[in-house]
């Protein structure tokens, strides 16, 4: 839909910037522990770092999840819809958090009895 073109460049900039990050994350996950023999401390906080890095590509890939969910939603022309109570979602969330598939009541819902 062309009203929402704006919202659609705005979340693929943010989709490409993702998978930059997630990539970067994953290259540093590689490197960790290559440098020679490591002691005991280094192998430690190395695999700490791993797990980190691990949990932030995988934050980062379901934020690409909602992302491409929300471009779907643009172009069935459900986009700022609640997916839940069928309402609009208000404008400032969809700004602050364009690829919100909720509006705040359902999500806090959600977050309290889990999804239905």
């Amino acid at each position: 839909m062309e009203r929402f073109n704006d919202v659609k460049e705005l979340l693929l900039r943010m989709r490409a910037e993702l998978f930059r990050e997630v990539s970067e994350s994953y290259a540093t996950c590689r490197e960790l522990g290559q440098d020679g023999v490591p002691d005991i401390g280094d192998m430690s906080a190395n695999a700490y770092n791993r797990d980190v890095l691990f949990n932030l590509s995988e934050a980062q890939r379901r934020q690409i999840l909602d992302i491409d969910a929300a471009l779907e939603r643009i172009a069935k022309g459900e986009y700022g819809v609640c997916m839940n109570c069928g309402e609009s979602i208000a404008p400032r969330r969809m700004e602050v958090r364009p690829f919100s598939r909720y509006c705040i009541d359902c999500k806090t819902d959600i977050e309290k009895f889990g999804e239905k």
